[in-house]
């Protein structure tokens, strides 16, 4: 399947935000370590939590969206219907994967491997209320 125009926009953009928004994380935790280092560790585990975390965000929102366009190219409602909710159970396990994973595991930092998982959605809403839905 092709990737329709709009869904590589929109991804940019979201990968867009998203990396920013991970960048202003990493500051934060940067911020943090310096006044409480043992409260807030800044090492390569945050980095690389980060980054996982945000690829995993950038990926589920992709894939939302081949999704949304393999759907709008359907006739039967209800295949669609069950195509859509398959899609949302799949990426929501992979992102609860993830989660586990960054909680777990010793060589990740959980809040940094789980927090840029909300960056999308903030992006959202951010050029919602800024009135930037072009």
């Amino acid at each position: 399947m092709k990737v329709q125009p709009a869904v590589k926009k929109e991804t940019g953009r979201i990968a867009a935000g998203t990396a920013a928004a991970t960048l202003v994380m990493f500051l934060v935790f940067f911020a943090l370590h310096q006044v409480w280092p043992a409260v807030a560790p800044f090492d390569y585990r945050v980095i690389v939590s980060g980054v996982i975390g945000a690829a995993v965000a950038v990926g589920n929102f992709f894939l939302m969206g081949l999704t949304v366009q393999r759907v709008t190219a359907m006739t039967d409602q209800e295949l669609a219907t069950k195509t859509m909710r398959a899609s949302y159970s799949k990426r929501n396990t992979a992102q609860g994967v993830w989660i586990i994973l960054a909680l777990v595991l010793p060589v990740f930092n959980g809040a940094a491997g789980v927090i840029p998982l909300f960056f999308p959605g903030l992006c959202i809403k951010l050029r919602a209320l800024t009135g930037r839905t072009d």
